[in-house]
């Protein structure tokens, strides 16, 4: 069984600030407008949610409007929190457990670096108090590259974020179910698999994870499948009423996340494309059991963890229908 070792999560975030680019150069009156209309923007999102989705939502939302490095680190420590609570030891063992625990931390704080120029929002279900993050230079940046509407942009991206409040504050037991999961995936016995030839469809999971380690992944996949492609789906339910330039954003949107070139190669090193197809696996499915069982059917995911989708049901969702009944 694998431990999970010692992180040093301070120098994660200290390596990380040091090196993430701000991004674009504003006036102090553009931050400010930005900061605000985001706020306003996350407020007005949970109406629209709670009635496209269905679901029911216990808290209000709290939305924190952030730069990249503040982004950075409070992802760092929601991965400590989470690490924590699946067992991972907060203080090393020995000095050699010190040099290794330094050494991952430089290695997430460069990757959550990389990744904290392209988040655009996101739910944190696992910290100690749950809120909607923003990173407004990323917003601001990818509506000029679009040539979109900023208010309509901003108020999109909400929508997708609120979902995902909606979805773990009605599914109270998922977060816990998720940890459970990724636990079991990091335990996992067995030793490296290696593909026995290079293919275009090996990608860095099916290189460095075991058969029941893959098994466990495949799980996590299905269910971020389920929660990403719901949140599109409902990000665009709300309709034109109430975002006029919604089919624009959208195709604009899906023509940057099929960007080829370097950027798609680093990306694909990031785990871009694993996360682009869960989104659009997750909105496929979402779709088909809409347009056969309603919203309320759909739902029904979100009951227990019984109920949610393999990764097998993710790519035939009349499976699904027919064992959940």
């Amino acid at each position: 069984m694998e431990e999970i070792g010692y992180i040093n999560w301070t120098r994660a975030i200290s390596v990380g600030r040091k090196i993430v680019n701000p991004g674009p150069k504003v006036s102090s009156a553009e931050i400010s407008e930005l900061v605000e209309s985001l706020r306003t923007a996350a407020v007005s999102a949970t109406a629209h949610v709670a009635e496209v989705t269905q679901l029911v939502a216990d808290t209000n939302p709290d939305a924190l409007v952030l730069d990249r490095a503040s982004w950075l680190a409070a992802c760092a420590r929601s991965g400590e929190a989470i690490m924590s609570q699946i067992g991972a030891t907060a203080e090393p063992e020995n000095q050699l457990a010190q040099v290794a625990g330094e050494t991952r931390a430089v290695q997430l704080g460069v990757a959550f670096a990389a990744i904290s120029t392209r988040i655009l929002g996101q739910f944190d279900p696992f910290s100690a108090q749950q809120k909607l993050l923003l990173v407004a230079p990323n917003i601001m940046q990818v509506e000029r590259d679009l040539l979109v509407s900023p208010q309509d942009f901003r108020l999109w991206v909400c929508l997708h974020e609120e979902t995902h409040r909606y979805q773990f504050s009605h599914a109270a037991w998922l977060p816990d179910h998720i940890l459970d999961i990724i636990k079991m995936m990091i335990q996992a016995e067995g030793s490296i698999s290696w593909p026995k030839r290079h293919s275009d469809q090996n990608s860095i999971i099916d290189i460095v994870l075991t058969p029941e380690q893959r098994s466990h992944f495949d799980e996590v996949t299905a269910v971020l499948s389920l929660l990403e492609g719901h949140a599109d789906v409902m990000m665009d339910a709300v309709g034109t009423k109430v975002i006029p330039t919604l089919p624009i954003i959208r195709k604009a949107f899906e023509s940057r996340r099929d960007r080829r070139g370097w950027s798609a190669v680093v990306g694909k090193l990031l785990g871009n494309d694993l996360k682009l197809a869960q989104y659009r696996n997750g909105a496929a499915f979402c779709n088909a059991v809409i347009a056969k069982r309603g919203v309320a059917g759909l739902n029904q995911a979100f009951a227990a963890c019984e109920y949610l989708p393999t990764l097998t049901e993710i790519h035939n969702p009349d499976s699904w229908m027919e064992r959940v009944g």
